[in-house]
This record gives C-alpha cells, structure tokens and sequence, in this order.
C-alpha cells in the first residue's frame, strides 16, 4: 500500500510531499485510523537511564519544530529527535533545497537549519506525548558567527531542558557555513564543556550527545574519542550527511545540477557504518546512536554489529514507510 502512496506523493517536490503526508497522518490519528498503519510491539531497552519501547528512532530533520510527535509516537517509534533547533526563527537556505535520487533510495539536502525557533518547540512539547523519548538537536543561527556559537547553544539547552530527554549537539551540518569548524578540537571542548556546566545547574541530568560527520580526518576521530572519553559527553550521533557523491547510480550531470549538499540514504551506509566502528573501536563503554543509510533490515543488522546501541531513521523511512519500522522494530 506505501508503494502506491509512494509513486503518487513522488509526484509532488519533496518538500510539499513532506508537508502533505504528515496532513494526511494527522487527519489519520484524528480519526483513529493510524494505529492500523504503524507497528506497537515493545522490545525495550536501555541506555543512559531512559527506556525506549525499541531501538528504533526519526533523525533529526523530520520532524524539525515538535510539531508531530503524536504521529510518529502513533506509528510505533521509541524516540524523535527534534530539530535542528536554533534560538531564533530562520528560514533556512532558498529553495529548491531538497532533492529525491531514486535510483540510489538517497536524498541530498541544503536545508540550512530551517526552523521556527527554540520558543515555538518549547510551545509544542508541552504537549509532547508521554511514552515518546524526544531529543533536543541544537544548533547555532546562520547569522552567529562562530566565535559567538557557544551562546546559541547555551540559548537552546536551557529552554529545552525541561522538555526533553536528551541533547545532541549538531557541530556537523555541512549546510550553514563554517559549522563543521566547530568539530576541531579546541572550539569542540570549549563548546562541549559549557553545556556540561549548564547542566550541572539543572536539578536532573540529560545526556548530552555529540553528532559528527563522516566527513572527517583520522586525526578528527582521535581528538572526538578523546573528548568523548574525557566524559565532557555521553557518547556520539554516528552520522550527519555527507558531501561525497562517490559510487551514486543517478547520472553524473543531475548530480552536478543539483549542487551543494548533505546526501543521505542508502549509500552513505558504508561509509557511516566504518565511522561508527572506528569510534565503537575507541569509546567502548560511551553510548553510540547509529544513523545513515538504514533502508532495509540488513541495513539496520549491520549498523547494530558495527557497534549502535540505537538506530535512527530517515530518509529510509521516506522511501519505505512504515514498513521498514516494522521490519527492524525487533532488533
């Protein structure tokens, strides 16, 4: 049945189809009719003190403003990370901004941190649903420059501490400039630090996770296992999109018409995968979330035996529904 959903909200550019299908699940909740398209049964686990009814999570990026926690609770998934959350509304980069290879079940973006601000998330999860593990991914405004990043980070933790369970820090979005200069070592621990502190001021403790790119030097992975180990995080978000293009079956020139951005999808898999186990290599006790190209369930199997406490879905939850939930639900 998301087959034929698929081939006619295909029809539509990916951001109106997006916009269009969480209409339709909403109307669907309303009426009672989403708990017959999602999956509910609990395979529980454990990690950092929270429980989560399965592995299964939505990256960041789906559900940017809060503003469909209930659906996707009602489809079946353990957690939602929200965001990337700025303190201040942004538009993000012009559009068009998002861009579908259905050859390769992939997805290149340029969002640029489009969202409504740190004050309307806060709004929405008011009245977040209680058996939903929500994160918090933060970020900085396009606007700040990087010597003044640490404020905005600061901005959005604290006016999110009381409505979610965890943080991940986004340092590695290869669309709002200069961002993945924050993952050098030095502005890294600056950052990372001073969350830590305003964390202490809290009466309860929320894991703080670092999400990193694929994109880095091997020199990059020693200095993060280090910070990571140091104990200034809980563990890593294993990965962010990337910039390579290497190994894709849609044609060479759409691909350069296209442009700029993050690809995400099935074939980012290896490449995320041996990121994953060279940082489960160096941080075995710290907590890794795994993410980037899950389409299947061998996907998911793979992501797991490289090391993942925790999965995390997207763009292969756009080209597979609510099927692929169901299919690595168990795991």
């Amino acid at each position: 049945m998301y087959s034929l959903f698929r081939s006619i909200i295909f029809q539509f550019s990916p951001e109106t189809a997006h916009h269009i299908t969480f209409t339709l699940l909403r109307v669907a909740r309303w009426l009672g009719f989403i708990k017959w398209l999602g999956s509910h049964k609990k395979h529980p686990v454990s990690v950092d003190g929270i429980t989560y009814k399965n592995r299964i999570g939505i990256a960041a990026g789906l559900d940017k403003n809060a503003d469909y926690l209930h659906e996707l609770a009602a489809l079946g998934f353990a957690a939602v990370e929200i965001g990337t959350v700025t303190p201040k509304p942004q538009p993000g980069n012009p559009k068009p901004r998002l861009f579908r290879l259905k050859q390769d079940k992939a997805i290149i973006n340029r969002m640029g941190f489009n969202n409504k601000g740190v004050d309307h998330a806060v709004k929405r999860l008011k009245n977040r649903p209680k058996a939903l593990v929500v994160g918090g991914n933060i970020g900085k405004n396009k606007i700040t420059p990087n010597a003044d990043a640490v404020n905005d980070y600061l901005r959005c933790h604290q006016a999110l501490y009381p409505y979610v369970d965890y943080f991940t820090i986004n340092v590695s979005s290869p669309n709002t400039p200069g961002l993945r200069e924050l993952q050098d070592k030095e502005p890294l621990m600056q950052l990372l630090s001073a969350l830590r502190n305003q964390r202490g001021q809290m009466e309860d403790y929320k894991p703080h996770y670092l999400k990193i790119a694929p994109d880095i030097t091997d020199g990059q992975i020693e200095d993060i296992a280090d910070i990571v180990n140091s104990g200034v995080v809980d563990g890593l978000i294993a990965n962010n999109t990337t910039i390579e293009r290497k190994g894709l079956k849609t044609d060479t020139a759409a691909i350069e018409k296209i442009g700029n951005g993050g690809l995400s999808g099935a074939p980012v898999l290896e490449r995320s995968n041996a990121i994953l186990k060279a940082f489960r290599d160096r941080i075995p006790e710290k907590t890794i979330i795994g993410v980037g190209g899950i389409c299947d369930r061998a996907g998911a199997q793979a992501k797991k035996a490289a090391g993942a406490d925790l999965l995390q879905i997207y763009t292969g939850f756009v080209y597979g529904g609510p099927k692929l939930l169901k299919e690595i639900q168990d795991l």
